[in-house]
């Protein structure tokens, strides 16, 4: 149901795959999640994650319902725990994760876009929130992360209407970071990964903390998160190497870690 496939210069592809109900959420499914991020966030040799799908009809369509219906109340709540580390695992990874959307992004499976860091959606892709719709709110961190990157009034629209937006809608609104054809939203958001990939592991991973945490800080408290990040990376070997490649007008080979 989820797959993790390596691919070259540290670049992992995270697949949801349950493409006969088109990447619903299950609780098996939440728990494959939470593996597969809690080791690609321990592993220091992982520099960027692309989460896909096995199907161009839809990213994830959210929850399984279908499972749901039959939950006791006590199910509900263990369910509930479980989805929530699925989700936090996406949001906790180290470094860049770039989701491609193709199709549905809907409820929990919009979540897991918005808990990404960057989206790359094609003109099929269709986004939303509708969990008012069934008598719940978002629950996989919606509420938190549409506000953040799409401004309150523009998520409160999204939220309390339900409402489904378009690629277009989507990519105006800051839903999705770049638009491409039909098609083609794994191949570009491989891309955007191997740009990421190119610069410094140390940098790249530093640079996602600090703006990570600052983004609840005041302006002040943001700066100090900042420097606490530059003196972790401006003594790093990463830092000499890249300044030895550009006096030699070279590519940078990075140390790392």
């Amino acid at each position: 149901m989820v797959h993790v496939r390596r691919r070259d210069e540290g670049v992992v592809e995270v697949v949801l795959d349950r493409p006969d109900v088109l990447n619903a959420i299950s609780t098996a499914m939440a728990e494959e999640l939470t593996a597969a991020t809690s080791a690609l966030g321990a592993d220091r040799g992982v520099r960027a994650v692309v989460i896909t799908s096995s199907t161009e009809r839809a990213f994830c369509v959210g929850a399984d319902l279908r499972e749901r219906k039959g939950f006791t109340d006590d199910e509900m709540r263990r369910h509930r725990d479980i989805t929530r580390l699925a989700y936090r695992g996406v949001l906790d990874l180290p470094v860049p994760v770039v989701a491609a959307v193709e199709g549905y992004a809907l409820g929990g499976g919009c979540e897991i876009a918005l808990a990404s860091d960057l989206v790359v959606a094609s003109s099929t892709a269709v986004m939303g929130l509708p969990e008012v719709s069934v008598g719940v709110i978002p629950g996989g961190g919606g509420t938190q992360t549409l506000a953040r990157r799409v401004g309150w009034s523009r998520a409160a629209d999204l939220i309390f209407t339900a409402r489904r937006v378009d690629a277009d809608e989507a990519y105006r609104l800051g839903l999705a970071d770049r638009l491409v054809p039909a098609g083609e939203a794994r191949t570009q958001a491989l891309a955007l990964a191997a740009l990421v990939v190119a610069n410094s592991p140390v940098g790249v991973r530093s640079a996602k903390r600090a703006m990570r945490l600052g983004l609840d800080a005041d302006l002040r408290a943001g700066l100090e998160i900042e420097d606490a990040g530059w003196r972790a990376t401006a003594f790093s070997p990463d830092r000499a190497e890249g300044l030895a490649a550009f006096a030699e007008r070279r590519p940078p080979n990075w140390p790392g870690f």
